[in-house]
């Protein structure tokens, strides 16, 4: 991380704090999660790799909330306050501007992500991940590419308030087609497969096969047989990630349209 980019990050950082409702959907919400592992805890309801698919579907829902949702907002702000046409007539690259404006949302994204693991861990008893490089490279894969998407979001969200619509369609089809609401294996075949292809389902399934050996409809491997079937997930996330920054090259609007 170059000293610009943590100068823009210190930044949002502040401007973050302030803004209450922004605080409320990068932290308060997936605490809120995390308590209801605890109660799922309390009841005894589900057995320990269950517990591992529920806390992989949290951890998706913090890739929607915090990273993607958040910074939806947060790029509009920035462009219609005119802060984004300011910092490029100075010697930032686009890159930097971009990534110092997300660096705050995407610590705290990661840092609910530990937090998550942690208390499910000591809470519900999960089992030990079975391919924990797999695991990780579903979280930083799915950051990265949500933080593109929400770049390219911007691009057609006019105002912050605006933003609780044109992002409604990425939040409704990913939480469901990643199986955090229905599990994909209830769906008929043919839609399971169109879903596969919906940029969050491939960071789940990156995440659970690290965690459980298997994305829940097959026998679960060992440390060596996740990569086989890690591979497809992992590309449909690479392809998501060109296409996003491909999106932000081509459309991406740095200034308000007047």
């Amino acid at each position: 991380m170059t000293p610009r980019v943590r100068a823009i990050g210190r930044a949002e950082l502040t401007l973050l704090w302030r803004n209450r409702t922004a605080m409320v959907n990068a932290v308060l919400l997936p605490v809120g999660a995390v308590a209801l592992v605890a109660a799922v805890n309390a009841g005894d309801a589900i057995e320990r790799a269950d517990n591992a698919t529920f806390v992989t579907g949290l951890l998706g829902l913090i890739l929607l909330s915090v990273v993607y949702y958040n910074l939806v907002s947060t790029y509009v702000a920035r462009r219609e306050e005119l802060v984004l046409k300011r910092l490029r007539t100075g010697e930032v690259t686009d890159a930097e501007i971009l990534a110092g404006t997300a660096s705050p949302t995407v610590v705290i994204a990661v840092a609910q992500v530990v937090l998550c693991v942690g208390v499910g861990a000591a809470l519900v008893g999960l089992p030990v991940p079975v391919n924990v490089p797999v695991l990780v490279l579903g979280v930083l894969a799915g950051v990265v590419v949500f933080v593109l998407l929400a770049a390219a979001s911007a691009t057609f969200t006019h105002t912050v308030e605006m933003a609780q619509v044109t992002t409604l369609p990425v939040l409704l089809l990913c939480t469901v087609g990643s199986g955090i609401v229905v599990p994909t294996q209830m769906l008929p075949e043919p839609i399971a497969a169109v879903l596969r292809f919906l940029p969050l389902t491939p960071a789940v399934d990156l995440m659970r096969l690290g965690w459980l050996g298997t994305t829940g409809d097959g026998t679960p491997a060992d440390f060596a047989g996740v990569f086989g079937p890690a591979a497809v997930p992992a590309a449909i996330l690479a392809a998501w990630a060109a296409v996003g920054v491909a999106a932000v090259r081509r459309w991406f609007r740095w200034a308000p349209r007047r």
